[in-house]
């Protein structure tokens, strides 16, 4: 595993921002390690950058996250108010986008699990909400194993024609089937020496989990059309966003198979039940598709307590198509919160004698509020201090106001201050 170096003035210097990464999973070195391959730097302004293309420049006074370009180092800067956004950005680009990210301590605790499953070769079924990120756990799963070199190989059941599932699978020989002009590998034997992904396994036909069964348990596939069978060594992950136990309940799932696959089960959480992951992964998409632009715009308190006030019925998905969305509509170095779109309108206040208004989240959302308003108004307008009184930090309170104002109470613009 690459390390992260800093020079002696940023362990000075900058220690929130190395608390941060360290919380966030990256591994911080002492200053003047020894560099190994791969290992990046975090200098202070105006150190000098031994190896550019690896060097990350903290700047002192200033939002700024400039990604790494041709041979040239990054550049992460920002006040204490914005350390979670600042440190997003910095953890996206040290460790490359495309790595798992997490800030929420449950979500640390599940990829620190799925790091410690990784280094055995159990099966492993992961179930949770669709888009909350089951196929990043099972990819965190595969690097953390001894098959990291090794091919990892997602399709998805439900995505595939019923009469086509078994031959993609396990193959087929030339002239097994009609229109089968030549011999067909099959994922499993494409995932040789890797890690096979069975995303959405609760589509599986029911006399086809009998012969995936078969495959799991003799760890061998028989191509349509062979008359033996081939050896694999492939570690199976499925994924399932029904319940599985309710699926075997209503005969619709093999028992023996959910069994044989639920060797080690582990559970994804709906985004909205972990709003301390947003800021890690807007700022990871935004390192992700900010193309080739020399600065990535800034995504400010306002923008990022909106994100955090969603509901996100879409869950990982609909924040990335936000982020893409923000990222067209910016205009200069920030992302404000009128360039955050989402893909329905915000939730409208319960009102009285509406279908459905005797929900308790609404009647609790409906208390809350008028508690805020309420201690908002006491307190002259003081976030600060309305904060206080109501037992809440000043970043939840913001997220609760710009939760108001989406649902249409303007009032609040004209009574908070800092």
């Amino acid at each position: 595993m690459s390390s992260i170096i800093p020079s002696r003035a940023v362990q000075r210097d900058h220690f929130l921002l190395l608390s941060m990464l360290r919380t966030a999973g990256l591994e911080i070195a002492e200053a003047d390690s020894a560099p190994r391959p791969g290992d990046r730097f975090l200098i202070a302004g105006g150190e000098m950058a031994a190896v550019p293309a690896r060097t990350m420049i903290v700047a002192a006074g200033r939002q700024i996250a400039r990604p790494f370009g041709d041979g040239t180092p990054a550049m992460i800067g920002f006040d204490p108010a914005d350390a979670a956004t600042g440190a997003g950005y910095a953890a996206a680009m040290l460790r490359g986008s495309e790595a798992a990210v997490a800030a929420d301590p449950e979500s640390m605790a599940l990829f620190a699990l799925a790091e410690r499953v990784g280094r055995s070769d159990i099966t492993v079924l992961i179930g949770g909400p669709t888009g909350t990120g089951k196929e990043v756990l099972a990819r965190a799963i595969h690097r953390a194993s001894d098959r990291r070199d090794g091919p990892f190989v997602a399709i998805n059941c439900a995505a595939l024609p019923e009469s086509m599932l078994e031959a993609m699978l396990f193959g087929h020989t030339k002239g097994s089937f009609t229109g089968a002009s030549s011999g067909g590998q099959g994922f499993f034997r494409a995932a040789n020496g890797g890690t096979l992904l069975l995303d959405e396994i609760a589509e599986m036909p029911l006399p086809l989990q009998a012969k995936l069964l078969r495959a799991l348990q003799e760890r061998e596939v028989v191509p349509i059309g062979a008359t033996e069978p081939e050896k694999i060594d492939v570690r199976v992950i499925a994924c399932a966003n029904r319940d599985l136990q309710a699926e075997v309940a209503e005969g619709r799932f093999r028992a023996d198979l959910y069994y044989r696959l639920s060797v080690f089960p582990l559970t994804t959480r709906a985004l909205a039940e972990r709003p301390a992951d947003i800021a890690a992964l807007a700022t990871a998409m935004l390192v992700r598709h900010g193309g080739s632009r020399a600065q990535l715009p800034w995504l400010s308190s306002d923008a990022l307590a909106k994100l955090e006030g969603h509901d996100w019925p879409g869950n990982v998905r609909e924040l990335e198509n936000v982020i893409q969305r923000a990222l067209l509509l910016s205009a200069g170095e920030r992302i404000e919160a009128g360039d955050i779109i989402f893909d329905r309108p915000a939730a409208r206040p319960v009102v009285a004698n509406d279908e459905g208004n005797g929900r308790l989240s609404n009647i609790v959302q409906m208390h809350e509020f008028q508690a805020i308003r309420e201690t908002l108004a006491a307190c002259n307008g003081s976030r600060i201090e309305t904060a206080r009184r109501l037992g809440i930090s000043e970043r939840t309170l913001r997220y609760r106001l710009a939760r108001l104002r989406e649902q249409g109470d303007q009032s609040l613009d004209r009574r908070a201050t800092a």
